[in-house]
């Protein structure tokens, strides 16, 4: 089997360069060798363990929490039955699985939920089977396979990992950065010639930038909003997407690979470790109100669950089992703190329009619904 690296120097052989993105895309999504198709990503470091852990495999309260919004979304949409719930970039399927158990005492909101995962890798659609085993759920490739009617939607760590644009501005103008094959053989990086058509893809605010300057853009990520935009603009519901990344655009490249929880040398073993990039909000945001609908945010990640009731959640599960109420704290230290995961994350919502803003972006904090109320600790 040609390993990844080799079909990459192929392709760079007959095509001479790549742009960033479509490199991207081949180290992750690669049917074959592509990172995110070969096998589990999460977990904790260890000999054995994962590359990172994202919010829900920290703690169970942050898919609690996502999941009381969207019950307590669905009651402001009006309880739309049916009403399908669909996550993009689901994982192991933990975040939902918590969400759902959570959720579980809302009438009427399981009976009228129709799930979908969004989800291309088949060794993660395996481990989230398992994972929601008590509920029926349909995969889906693309977001363009979503059904048509009233909609909640979750996306969580998942606009980091699409394929991103590099551009760096020169005395010609903006040049694009692209990988080629180096003089050894390797992959390295390359400028292409500058050009006019380069400049509109820049945000409006960093076009005119020192000279050096680069910037990332992410055409994938821009479609899925506008795309989202028209829908929500069309038929009732709401989008909630958390990531990290500033509120408004900045110069810099953000791209980097995570390997065993280290830092791991971008363009070295493509397919073998993470690549994210920083998720700009407000070209998110500016694309789905573009395409029809309304934005709320985005507020600081730490904020937000604050407003949910993390702090409530917390002393619920600490008192149900005080043997584990350090590592409870810590888990909604790590969620909330702005040394953290506090502030570098966001949330952005996306709505219909005159629904409203929703839990955890209004100006007094929301009374979560009633299914966390009893306390206890589930998984």
């Amino acid at each position: 089997m040609v390993s990844l690296l080799d079909h990459l120097r192929q392709r760079l052989a007959r095509e001479g360069a790549l742009t960033v993105a479509d490199f991207m895309g081949e180290a992750l999504t690669h049917p074959v060798s592509g990172y995110y198709m070969r096998g589990d990503p999460f977990g904790a470091p260890s000999p054995s363990g994962g590359d990172f852990v994202t919010a829900p495999e920290i703690s169970q309260m942050f898919g609690e929490l996502l999941g009381v919004w969207c019950a307590d979304t669905w009651m402001r949409l009006g309880q739309p039955s049916p009403c399908a719930l669909v996550e993009l970039g689901p994982g192991r399927g933990t975040l939902l699985a918590d969400a759902l158990r959570a959720t579980r005492q809302v009438p009427g909101f399981h009976d009228a939920l129709d799930v979908h995962l969004v989800e291309i890798s088949p060794a993660l659609r395996e481990r989230q089977r398992e994972s929601l085993g008590a509920h029926q759920v349909t995969w889906l490739d693309n977001v363009g396979q979503i059904p048509e009617g009233p909609l909640l939607l979750i996306a969580n760590e998942f606009f980091d990992a699409l394929p991103v644009r590099q551009f760096e501005q020169t005395a010609e103008g903006w040049a694009e950065r692209v990988v080629v094959l180096g003089p050894d053989g390797n992959l390295a990086f390359a400028l292409a010639a500058p050009s006019a058509a380069n400049r509109p893809l820049i945000p409006a605010t960093l076009r005119d930038a020192p000279q050096g300057t680069v910037v990332e853009v992410c055409p994938a990520a821009l479609n899925i909003a506008a795309f989202l935009g028209h829908r929500l603009a069309r038929q009732p519901g709401a989008a909630l997407i958390v990531d990290y990344g500033p509120v408004k655009p900045a110069p810099g490249p953000t791209l980097q690979a995570l390997r065993h929880h280290r830092h791991h040398e971008v363009l070295e073993a493509p397919g073998s470790a993470d690549l994210t990039a920083h998720v700009d909000f407000t070209s998110l945001a500016q694309a789905a109100a573009n395409a029809g609908c309304e934005t709320h945010g985005p507020v600081r990640q730490g904020g937000f669950l604050r407003a949910l009731g993390i702090e409530l959640r917390a002393a619920q599960l600490a008192a149900a089992a005080p043997g584990a109420a350090e590592a409870i704290s810590a888990a909604r230290r790590r969620l909330t703190d702005p040394a953290e995961m506090g502030d570098l994350f966001k949330a952005l919502a996306l709505t219909s329009p005159g629904l409203g803003a929703p839990a955890g972006f209004e100006a007094a904090s929301p009374q979560a619904p009633g299914p966390l109320s009893s306390g206890g600790q589930d998984r």
